[in-house]
Parts: C-alpha cells; structure tokens; sequence
C-alpha cells in the first residue's frame, strides 16, 4: 500500500508541507488497519522540480526527476494533494505539474482516490477546494474524497483543525482499504458466477463505520 503526498509549499518551513504531512501522519496508518505496518509515505516537493516542470511544456518529455515523481503518482494507491492559495486559487506551480502529468499520462489518476487540501492566509478563501481543487480531479477522473481541508493562519493551534484532519485522512484510507481489498474466492469455495463490477463495491458508508467514523445523520 503506497500513498503520495503531493506538496506546493514554496518556503522552508512551509505550513502546505506542515498540512500535508499531519494528514499523512493519519492516513497511513488508517489505511492499512488493523494490519500494524502503516501505508508507505512518499513525498513530491513541487518546489525542487518547478525548472523541470517549466521545462516539461517546452521539450515535449519530463526530466529524470520528474519523471519518477509522476511515476509515484501514478503508481499510488492513495495521494494526498495541499496547495498554498493564490490570487484565491491553487498555485501555478500545482497546476502545472498536474498539467504536465496529464500530458504524459492522461489516465494517471483514473479511478485513484485523491485527498485535496489547502493553505491560506485568512479562511476567506477556504472555498477554493470546491470551485478549484475539486473540479480539478473530477476532470482528471480521480475519485476525490468528501472531505477537504482548508487550514488558514488562525487555525493552527485552535480548535476544529485536528478533527477535520482526522476524518479526512479516514476517509482516504477508507477508499484506499475498499480499493485495495482481495476479492479471489477462499480456497475450497466454487467461485460465484461474474457478476457486474457495479455490484462489488463496498458502500462508502459501510466503509466508513469499520473504521470507527460517523455517517451522516438520518433526515428527519
């Protein structure tokens, strides 16, 4: 089980990075219960590649460096994705290398699912993960989850964040679990007939409660 972390932070230390590594901290491990070994973790700087990047749209072919970072993407069972905001939007630089994978490899992120999260200065822009990021995936065909987390300045240290982390990164591992689960026969069972892929899915729900999270509350 492998899960990606995508960073565009841009200073050293970044609060993106800082976002991006908490949520990891909860996905991982989440992921992979109740097995004790948690997800690998790797991480893509987008700050070291951003020449790579640029030079990717003018040479037509990424860069050794690049290249394996696309690979890790693509190979992923999981990623986790945090841009700082700009101009009330993701950074040119997340665009970019997303833009420039795509160009590789148009179905990298088909069917993956996909953790999208945010930093900014002030939680006026939190909406970015809804008008931005998540139709970004969605057209990537990527399976995004429902819960994105925005983090600006005053929410380091008060209270909400923590728990905002805690049920996205849950949910992550959720979809990655469901993904990622054997489905051959138990030995000395008569395969069932084929059935519709459809009908193999575990409901997200269902999901959700083996790992200890609250579904939505019944309408009255």
């Amino acid at each position: 089980m492998k899960l990606v972390v995508v960073s565009a932070g841009l200073s050293v230390p970044s609060s993106t990075r800082l976002l991006a590594d908490r949520l990891a901290a909860v996905a991982a491990p989440a992921a992979t219960a109740p097995e004790p070994a948690p997800a690998d973790v790797r991480v893509v700087e987008l700050r070291d590649l951003a020449v790579e990047i640029a030079h990717t749209f003018t040479n037509g072919f990424p860069a050794p460096a690049l290249a394996d970072a696309f690979a890790e993407v693509a190979g992923a069972d999981g990623l986790i994705v945090v841009t700082p905001v700009f101009s009330a939007s993701y950074s040119g630089l997340f665009k970019s290398f997303f833009d420039a994978l795509s160009v590789t490899d148009e179905d990298a992120l088909t069917g993956k699912p996909v953790l999208i999260a945010a930093t900014g200065g002030t939680a006026r822009h939190s909406l970015v993960l809804e008008h931005a990021l998540r139709p970004l995936f969605a057209y990537l065909k990527a399976v995004v989850v429902p819960t994105g987390v925005y983090a600006a300045s005053e929410d380091w240290g008060a209270e909400g964040l923590d728990a905002r982390i805690e049920r996205a990164a849950t949910e992550l591992a959720a979809l990655m679990a469901g993904l990622t689960a054997p489905s051959g026969p138990s030995k000395g069972r008569t395969p069932s007939p084929k059935r519709d892929s459809f009908e193999e899915v575990t409901p997200f729900a269902q999901r959700l409660a083996s790992l200890g999270v609250p579904g939505p509350s019944p309408a009255p």
